[in-house]
């Protein structure tokens, strides 16, 4: 079932209490490089460092308490294991989180500091589902979806319904698109809430199942993701593709090159760490500028976990 209006309402109003209203940042000079007017949204600088902790609260809060008391489960590259660890620890209730065993490290480490308990698994669909069954039967926690499920969906609308109201007459929303949580949720918002305002996703090259998704109106299963946007090498989601194609949502690509140069320039010009897939946005704007040249628009930074005892990736010298 695709969110209703009233469920992305009752969604803000259940998480208000125990999520953060983000700060939106600007740069000229930001501004001359695209030609265009660009507001950032900055759920990296959110509880747990990215936009997780509101479709996972959503969830949580919704369940009865003789439900929770099992304590809840997921899998998860990262950010929203590390997510729904804080809210079980925030809740009183154990997290269990399966990663695969390539997970980054500042992520695993997120995971562990709010008490998670991390079970490991090949980076594989089949993998990952099997770990989880095993999970769900061995401790009775309920599963928390990170993406193809309308609460997770509903509660990840907030962060644009929030942009929407700090920056009046966006013309664009640019989001990353991975499972597809938070660009079909930012779709929904500007449905009910944006007028006008477009939708546009960003994905890797290297990882553009959802692009060829949308782009044949048929669901890409197999995908063999190669990008350093760690958050976006999963497939997208059921429900979000049919969010995403009944909204006519546009998805663009960037390569890694350009994605590694908008990290550079969002901790250049705004001074936040924004992790690759949080920077898919800017990416996106900075490889076809002729789509965004003299328009206002609203780029969300999705995240910002990254391992900080590495050398940041424009650091790294060339393999």
């Amino acid at each position: 079932m695709i969110p209703t209006l009233k469920e992305l309402l009752e969604a803000r109003e259940r998480i208000s209490g125990y999520v953060a209203k983000t700060p939106v940042l600007r740069s000229d000079n930001l501004d001359d490089i695209l030609g265009a007017r660009a507001w950032f949204k900055c759920e990296n600088l959110q509880y747990s460092g990215s936009f997780k902790p509101r479709g996972a609260f959503n969830c949580v809060l919704q369940l009865p308490a003789s439900q929770r008391e099992q304590g809840v489960c997921t899998h998860s590259s990262g950010n929203h294991g590390k997510a729904l660890a804080m809210v079980a620890s925030k809740l009183g209730l154990p997290a269990y989180i399966v990663m695969p065993q390539n997970a980054i490290r500042a992520k695993v480490e997120g995971v562990l500091l709010w008490g998670g308990q991390i079970f490991y698994c090949d980076n594989t669909n089949e993998a990952r589902a099997e770990a989880l069954s095993r999970v769900e039967k061995e401790t009775g926690a309920i599963f928390i979806p990170p993406y193809d499920y309308p609460p997770t969906i509903a509660g990840q609308s907030t962060v644009a319904a929030e942009f929407l109201e700090q920056v009046e007459s966006l013309q664009v929303l640019l989001a990353p698109l991975g499972g597809g949580g938070l660009l079909s949720g930012t779709a929904l918002s500007a449905k009910y809430f944006g007028g006008e305002v477009a939708v546009i996703g960003g994905e890797p090259t290297g990882a553009d199942d959802a692009f060829r998704s949308l782009n044949s109106g048929k669901l890409v299963l197999s995908h063999q993701p190669k990008t350093i946007a760690d958050g976006l090498r999963t497939t997208l989601g059921r429900l979000p593709f049919r969010i995403l194609k009944e909204e006519k949502t546009e998805v663009l690509l960037a390569d890694e090159e350009m994605i590694i140069q908008a990290m550079k320039l969002i901790w250049k010009h705004l001074r936040v760490i924004a992790e690759p897939s949080g920077a898919l946005g800017l990416a996106v704007a900075l490889a076809h500028p002729d789509k965004f040249r003299g328009k206002r628009i609203g780029l969300i930074i999705s995240g910002g976990n990254i391992d900080l005892d590495l050398p940041l990736p424009w650091q790294q010298k060339p393999q």
